[in-house]
């Protein structure tokens, strides 16, 4: 596999089509010291894809609110995901993987899914894909075994829409009480 020292748009494309080609493989042989800075950039060049996709489909009224919430939303949500993910694992297995790691089977597999997720109705294909890539980059590329993967993603799920499922009443109280 080939490690640019920076993100830029060649290591995009090449994890792109690794991705998606073989996924198994790429994350198998994802290194150790893969860092922060290129999952990163390549989620974030997948969501502004996404908001703009997103934004010419919808033709919202006010684009620059709603790209803006598309963006902080796929950008958000793959923190959130990764974070409880690494919460759930470090609690029932210890510290495995580092959370560069870990965040980076999370950035990865999100990234991919974002291309085709502002399509309506692609939600129904794109959300499992990710989380079957999510798994196949714990077992492949953090080492867990198959049951330990399910256990975190089962888990940290349930966890996150617990988490906004209680926080609605938070959001709705404050909207009806906004000025």
């Amino acid at each position: 596999m080939e490690h640019p020292e920076k993100f830029n748009l060649r290591f995009y494309f090449y994890t792109l089509t690794k991705i998606l080609g073989q996924p198994r493989k790429f994350f198998s042989e994802l290194p150790q010291d893969f860092g922060l800075k290129k999952p990163l950039g390549f989620l974030l060049v997948s969501s502004l894809f996404f908001s703009s996709a997103s934004m010419v489909s919808s033709m919202p009224d006010n684009p620059v609110l709603m790209g803006s919430v598309f963006l902080v939303n796929a950008m958000g949500m793959t923190f959130i995901c990764a974070g409880f993910g690494y919460m759930v694992m470090t609690m029932f297995m210890g510290r495995r993987v580092a959370f560069a790691r870990f965040f980076s089977v999370y950035a990865l597999s999100a990234g991919v899914t974002l291309l085709a997720s502002w399509v309506p109705f692609f939600l129904w294909l794109t959300e499992p894909w990710k989380w079957w890539l999510i798994g196949t980059g714990m077992v492949k590329g953090c080492g867990f075994k198959l049951y330990q993967a399910v256990l975190i993603i089962v888990l940290s799920g349930s966890i996150v829409a617990l988490f906004f499922w209680t926080l609605l009443p938070v959001i709705f109280s404050y909207r009806l009480t906004a000025p």
